[in-house]
């Protein structure tokens, strides 16, 4: 082979890598201006737009308030308590109530049910002749209302029996085609409206399941309240799941509720005591709050008087387990409604302070105190005339408000909102 074409081979070699070079290097240059698409996908980390959005982070827990000294006899019953005891000569009334703020998992969420079997004292409707009486009553926060009061006739059981019949041990009462019945943790409520509401058909069926165990809030403190002439006792912080019937078409509920269960003797009349205001409140924060107030006769002054001394006033955080118990319970009625009798006002709005008492020096030393408002925004109004003069108002009522203590992390302050299911009472003598 020449010399000459051995050269021209080697250019040639030469040409072809150079040619071979620059196309490698231009094809990178177009791939990276996105004029070519590459084989494989250029690896690109996602921008803020296109990351997921990172999880809430979760709301701090709210600080508790100081607990009460409770002793321990204060938080139990037993079976006999549960039952009746009316049928004591010396007990002239007894009253079984159970009440519900529906949640927002329910089909009613924010309404609010009480359901109460009352054995009353014959003078307590005085000139009706019809004691036993019975309480339903549905209120919705768009103002909805169902149910209302009634009372009966009670027979002296042998020709013509009671309306209201109750049992011991455990809850065991009836009025008509309503019943209560079970026993601590557990009671279900069946509740018909009869002839109650004469527009609608309403019915209740709800258990209730107490987690935790009770707190007497009348009573001599003695050991064995059965014996007692005067007691009260409630759970707080219920499970209450069921259903609602109104005109056919039935709800699944389930809520936060309430069951009190008081007596007192014959000799407690309306010369005596003529009033109350009474609520169980679930607020928004998942705690509970307990409020009643009992006026004395007569109810036209002890109402205007802010420091009564039949109050009570308590918080749960945890449906029961804990309990803070404010003692000097301040309580101002900031609006009523017209009379319903002469000097006699059912109330719109209370203004209501409570604060550790003088015979709770530890509670006392964290400078607790709580204020809320509590306005009845929808209720049943039950008037009885002449010659009875008793007035009931039961329903929904909204709260707001706030809890101020100071412990070992400084000072605390939680605000609160919430609904109440509430029963108002006036008598006139």
């Amino acid at each position: 082979m020449s010399a000459g074409l051995l050269k021209r081979l080697r250019i040639s070699k030469i040409d072809a890598i150079i040619v071979v070079i620059l196309v490698v290097i231009a094809g990178y240059v177009l791939s990276q201006s996105e004029y070519v698409s590459p084989a494989i996908e250029k690896v690109v980390s996602p921008t803020t737009d296109q990351q997921e959005p990172p999880e809430p982070e979760p709301e701090p827990e709210l600080p508790t308030p100081p607990e009460s000294l409770t002793a321990g006899y204060m938080r139990a019953v037993s079976p006999e308590d549960e039952g009746v005891h009316f049928d004591k000569v010396q007990v002239g009334r007894e009253w079984w109530y159970f009440s519900v703020v529906f949640d927002k998992n329910s089909e009613l969420p924010g309404w609010t049910a009480t359901i109460s079997f009352n054995h009353m004292a014959r003078t307590d409707l005085l000139g009706t002749s019809k004691p036993d009486m019975f309480v339903l009553t549905l209120h919705g926060p768009d103002g909805e209302e169902y149910g209302g009061i009634i009372n009966k006739e009670r027979g002296l059981g042998i020709l013509k029996q009671p309306t209201l019949k109750a049992k011991t041990p455990g809850v065991g009462v009836s009025f008509d085609d309503s019943w209560a019945e079970g026993s601590a943790p557990e009671w279900f409520v069946h509740a018909e409206d009869n002839e109650i509401d004469k527009n609608h058909d309403i019915i209740l069926d709800l258990s209730f399941f107490a987690p935790n165990d009770p707190i007497w809030t009348i009573g001599d403190k003695a050991i064995n309240k059965n014996r007692q002439n005067l007691a009260s006792y409630m759970f707080l912080g219920c499970n209450v799941t069921g259903t609602v019937q109104i005109d056919g078409k039935e709800y699944e509920v389930s809520g936060v509720g309430t069951h009190e269960h008081t007596w007192s003797p014959n000799v407690v009349k309306k010369v005596l005591i003529n009033g109350w205001d009474w609520a169980q409140i679930s607020l928004d924060n998942g705690w509970t709050i307990y409020y009643s107030t009992y006026y004395p006769t007569p109810q036209y002054i002890s109402t205007k008087t802010h420091n009564t001394p039949l109050s009570s006033l308590i918080i749960t955080t945890d449906q029961g387990e804990t309990l803070t118990s404010l003692q000097n319970v301040k309580s101002e009625i900031t609006e009523s409604d017209d009379e319903i009798f002469t000097f006699v006002k059912m109330p719109l709005q209370i203004q209501i302070n409570g604060r550790a008492g003088a015979l709770q020096p530890l509670l006392g030393s964290y400078q607790i105190s709580m204020d809320f408002n509590l306005r009845m925004s929808n209720t049943h109004e039950n008037v009885w005339k002449f010659p009875t003069y008793v007035g009931m108002n039961v329903g929904r009522s909204t709260v707001s408000g706030s809890i101020s203590w100071t412990d070992d992390e400084g000072d605390q302050v939680v605000s609160f909102s919430g609904v109440a299911s509430t029963w108002s009472m006036r008598a006139f003598l």
